[in-house]
């Protein structure tokens, strides 16, 4: 639970990120199958999920340890 806790923005960036890397293969996808990563919706999905990530764990503030 304390792992939660602590990431919570970076889990929730994880989650949206897989929600637009599917919504965006729904949508706009790859019409000749030939596009690495939005040629299926697995790899659009986890894409997705990892930016995702990336992106909403740069806001995290990392707590200061006291001596």
């Amino acid at each position: 639970m304390q792992f939660i806790k602590n990431n919570i923005l970076t889990i929730s960036g994880i989650v949206l990120g897989a929600v637009a890397g599917f919504i965006y293969w729904k949508y706009v996808g790859c019409l000749s199958g030939t596009c690495m990563i939005t040629s299926k919706p697995i790899n659009s999905t986890v894409y997705g999920a990892v930016m995702g990530g990336l992106f909403f764990s740069i806001f995290r503030k990392e707590k200061k340890k006291t001596i």
